[in-house]
């Protein structure tokens, strides 16, 4: 029986923005999940305005599934319970107000879809972050998730290539969350 081909390489190195390498265009391509923490280069990690700006993501292109929620203070109109939110009352609700998630998960669903919440996605807690695997989405349906994680960091799932690289161009510190595997 044929044994797969390994290639061992340090992906963070390979990917970082701020290193020069030849494979870093064709690597990045293949990395699905990043996260941001231990630095500098933001005043808070969990600013949702800030966080979709550097990924380049438009809250107003997606329905959403917002869960495990905690916020430095609940705005009017706005439940710290589970709950969907079309695109444009996301992006009002974070263009109007200064609002700290320290915990949350973003499902970003298709406009106009809103699949059945079996089991709500949740970031307190949730080994899948930290097992040293590349967890997917956990909202059924959903194309990617962004979580905040307890103010200190942001974990961003099955980004598309696009955001990826805005990301951690705005933010040469983002590692591959498998890298910072806490097993």
């Amino acid at each position: 029986m044929r044994q797969p081909l390994t290639l061992k390489v340090d992906l963070y190195n390979c990917l970082h923005p701020a290193r020069s390498n030849p494979i870093r265009e064709q690597l990045v391509q293949f990395l699905m999940n990043l996260i941001l923490e231990n630095t500098d280069q933001v005043r808070f990690f969990t600013d949702m305005r800030k966080v979709f700006a550097a990924a380049e993501i438009a809250p107003r292109d997606y329905d959403w599934y917002i869960s495990d929620i905690e916020t430095n203070f609940t705005p009017e109109g706005f439940s710290a319970g589970d709950q969907w939110m079309h695109g444009e009352e996301l992006a009002s609700l974070i263009s109007t107000h200064d609002i700290q998630f320290i915990w949350a998960v973003f499902s970003a669903v298709p406009k106009g879809s809103r699949p059945t919440v079996s089991e709500p996605p949740y970031v307190e807690g949730n080994p899948d972050y930290w097992n040293g695997r590349d967890p997917a989405p956990q909202l059924k349906g959903a194309l990617f998730e962004i979580a905040c994680w307890d103010s200190s960091g942001t974990i961003l799932i099955n980004l598309p290539e696009h955001a990826q690289r805005a990301f951690m161009a705005k933010y040469p510190d983002t590692q591959p969350l498998i890298k910072a595997a806490r097993t």
